[in-house]
């Protein structure tokens, strides 16, 4: 891949992992667009998809740095709720991984297109929900279950993990400090592991390879841009300010359909 292709690719890792707009689904997308103006396809994509996803765990990591030492004392329970609530994403992966192709599911620019909308609603929904008055350390066992069922949805293409886990924990009564802070919290085993899955995938079916110094450029843009994204949406959750990203993803989602139909 050439260094300007990992630079974009990276600087869409890093805005589209935190803001609840879908990383998953914009990579997709971007790697169709490239195809479509004559460029070959991305054949190494998993590859680079594992390097840009480790500079956005990185950026999680940084931030959230004082949360995670906090969960090796007094918080040590919360390190249970992320194991458990972390079940269910990885069961619902692994069975589309290996029940489906990944050009059928996870690699489909139509899917993207679709799942759009429905992050958009989520949003919307957001926006109209009071705030809970309970942190994330006081989560019961069924609340927790409904987070990861959500995050369990965010596997596919056009679904955000951020946008669909801060959903669910307003709804289960979260006020909207913890709801952020959970959800990124959340992302470290979901990212991580998701990553593990992919680079052992990789491992197994081999790749093209990319130049070290390239994936190293686009891990330092992903991690860079994720932090000042991350920022940003902890920023906007406070606020109550989520909805403006569903204005977006509406005529986007619709965009992306009209495309692929027409192409």
């Amino acid at each position: 891949m050439a260094l300007w292709e990992i630079i974009l690719l990276g600087i869409i890792q890093g805005i589209t992992e935190f803001l609840p707009v879908s990383s998953s689904g914009h990579l997709v997308v971007a790697n169709a667009v490239l195809e479509a103006f004559g460029r070959e396809g991305v054949k190494d994509l998993v590859e680079v998809s594992i390097v840009l996803h480790v500079g956005t765990l990185g950026a999680v990591l940084v931030f959230y740095r004082q949360e995670i030492v906090r969960l090796l004392g007094a918080d040590r329970r919360v390190i249970l709720l992320l194991i458990v609530g972390t079940i269910p994403a990885a069961t619902f992966g692994l069975l589309v991984k290996k029940s489906l192709s990944d050009d059928l599911i996870l690699e489909n620019p139509l899917v993207a297109g679709l799942m759009f909308p429905i992050t958009a609603v989520a949003l919307l929904w957001v926006a109209r929900r009071p705030e809970g008055t309970t942190d994330y350390p006081q989560l019961t066992w069924q609340k927790l279950l409904v987070i990861g069922l959500v995050q369990a949805v965010a596997v596919l293409p056009g679904i955000s993990r951020s946008g669909f886990t801060i959903a669910a924990g307003l709804g289960t009564g979260l006020n909207r400090q913890a709801a952020a802070t959970f959800a990124f919290l959340l992302a470290i085993p979901a990212i991580g592991g998701a990553g593990l899955l992919e680079g052992m995938d990789a491992l197994s079916k081999g790749t093209t390879g990319t130049h070290p110094v390239n994936l190293a450029v686009g891990l330092l843009v992903s991690f860079a841009v994720g932090w000042v994204a991350l920022k940003l949406l902890v920023r906007w959750v406070q606020r109550g300010q989520l909805a403006g990203f569903a204005y977006y993803l509406l005529p986007l989602g619709m965009a992306v359909v009209a495309w692929v139909a027409w192409r």
